[in-house]
C-alpha cells in the first residue's frame, strides 16, 4: 500500500550506486543506469556511482568509504547477490552493518516471487545500515533493480509515503553513537 501525504514536502536524499560485476563497464551496466534513472526521475541526487569486481575488500572499501561521507545517505549495490563462487557482495557487505534490515529481503522476495516464482530464492538480496547510512545490496539483473525500486525504495525513500519512512526517521540513526552505544 502507498500512501503519499501531499501536505509533507518532498526531501531529496543522497544515493550511491556500485554495480559488482567482473564484466560490466559504464558502457554496459544496464543496472546501475536503470537504479540512476530511477533515482534522479525521482528527484533524488545521485552523489556517486562506481563499477568495482566480485572482490569483498573492494566492495567493503568502496561500500565503507561512501557511509562515512556526509554527503550520502543510502548506498545501493547490484551484483553479486548469487551462488556462484564469485558472488561475494553479502559476505563482503553484512559485516558492515550495525543493524540488518531483514524485512527489506523478505519484502523484495515476496516482490520478486511475484514475476519469476521460485527463482527468486536465487538471490541473497539484503539491506542494513551502517555509520547512519542505509545500505541496500540487489541483485545484478535490471528487473530486481527495477523490482527494489519501484515496489520498496521509492516509496520509503520518499518522505511523504505514510505511514512511516527511511527518509523521517534518518535524523536518529546515529543515535547509539551520539549517546556513546
Amino acid at each position: 500500500m502507498t500512501r503519499l501525504d501531499e501536505t509533507r514536502p518532498f526531501i531529496p536524499v543522497g544515493i550511491a550506486v556500485l554495480t559488482v560485476s567482473d564484466t560490466r563497464t559504464a558502457a554496459d551496466d544496464k543496472s546501475g543506469d536503470t537504479l540512476v534513472s530511477r533515482i534522479t526521475e525521482a528527484g533524488h541526487r545521485l552523489v556517486d556511482r562506481a563499477i568495482v569486481p566480485d572482490d569483498r575488500d573492494r566492495i567493503y572499501n568502496q561500500v565503507q568509504a561512501w557511509t562515512l561521507s556526509q554527503e550520502i545517505d543510502v548506498v545501493i549495490t547490484t551484483g553479486g547477490t548469487g551462488f556462484t563462487g564469485r558472488d561475494v557482495t553479502p559476505e563482503a557487505l553484512e559485516p558492515l552493518f550495525e543493524k540488518r534490515m531483514d524485512g527489506f529481503s523478505e519484502v523484495f522476495h515476496r516482490l520478486s516471487y511475484d514475476k519469476i516464482g521460485t527463482s527468486t530464492i536465487q538471490s541473497r538480496a539484503t539491506g542494513g545500515v551502517a555509520n547512519a547510512t542505509y545500505i541496500f545490496v540487489l541483485p545484478g539483473s535490471p528487473g530486481a533493480c527495477k523490482d527494489a525500486w519501484d515496489g520498496i525504495l521509492k516509496w520509503q525513500l520518499d518522505y511523504r509515503h505514510m505511514p512511516c519512512n527511511f527518509v523521517e526517521i534518518m535524523p536518529r540513526l546515529d543515535e547509539h553513537l551520539r549517546r556513546g552505544g
